[in-house]
């Protein structure tokens, strides 16, 4: 393995996949100093509208006063008043004509700009066919509608296989995008892609999208300048199906829900340059002996 698994933090856990899914419409909130004060709380218990398979729930960093839902088969819509949700909210952005859904596929996760309000951009990660990829863009928005005929296309990778897309974006405390990327799909990592830096599967990506051209590559990121044909996009890699990255508001960590595979989930703290190990290790265990 080359290098060691670098983490500052991995704690392993059990997570149902369900539950991965129905979080991000959860509301957790912490009243005391114990883990006993949580509680959850549903947002839209009494609500007229149904989701239709909704995957990721973001508000703009800027304090702008929407509320964004991301639908799988390429919706996203929009409460124009976080603060109501007795309302109907209306669609944002509709790109069901170019998004391949179904399965792990489909629109799969958004970031707004960190002055959503001033630059009016709203980033999405969704598949496509022909060739099967993953498409990182950008669209243009006007209050909080997006203009779908203004697609930028920030990054395509191509997927071997339908399944490990992960799909989360998220704009780091540093102003930077970033994309997580899975190993390319099926089971085992047949392609060995999470310890394969010359590839961008498997890895959490790290973009400076402040950029006429579609994004350059920080200059501090890890791998910049390397020798060994590495990725220099790459922040971290040896990622199975990272999911869902959090930067954590106090401490500016970034945080990444792994699924596994059999036996392991794993939550990461994310740290420059780490390798998280898979596909020779699950979590903290070495993988060819639960295979």
């Amino acid at each position: 393995m080359s290098g060691t698994k670098t983490v500052g933090a991995i704690v392993i856990v059990v997570i149902i996949s369900i539950a991965i899914f129905l979080l991000p419409l959860l509301d957790i909130r912490y009243g005391g100093s114990g883990p006993q004060d949580f509680g959850v709380v549903s947002l839209f218990e009494e609500y007229e509208y149904t989701f239709s398979s909704p995957v990721d729930i973001q508000r703009p960093p800027d304090g702008s006063p929407q509320l964004f839902v991301v639908e799988q088969a390429g919706k996203i819509m929009v409460f124009p008043d976080a603060t109501d949700y007795s309302s109907i909210p209306v669609v944002s952005l509709d790109i069901t004509d170019r998004v391949t859904s179904g399965g792990e596929m489909g629109l799969l996760g958004m970031a707004l700009h960190p002055e959503f309000s001033r630059s009016g951009y709203i980033f999405v990660d969704y598949t496509a066919d022909n060739p099967r990829r993953t498409v990182i863009s950008r669209f243009n928005v006007t209050e909080y509608i997006a203009d779908p005929t203004s697609e930028k296309i920030i990054l395509e990778v191509d997927q071997p296989y339908s399944n490990h897309n992960a799909g989360q974006i998220a704009f780091g405390p540093d102003g930077y995008l970033y994309v997580t990327f899975g190993d390319g799909g099926l089971a085992n990592d047949p392609n060995n892609n999470g310890q394969n830096p010359q590839t961008l599967l498997g890895s959490i990506l790290r973009l400076d999208i402040n950029m006429d051209a579609p994004y350059a590559i920080p200059t501090d990121n890890p791998f910049v300048g390397n020798l060994n044909g590495w990725k220099e996009e790459i922040w971290a890699y040896g990622f199975r199906n990272p999911w869902r990255i959090s930067f954590d508001n106090e401490t500016g960590m970034l945080w990444a829900g792994d699924v596994g595979q059999n036996l392991w989930e794993e939550v990461d703290v994310v740290t420059k340059g780490g390798n998280y190990g898979w596909n020779t290790k699950e979590g903290t265990h070495c993988f060819a002996l639960s295979m």
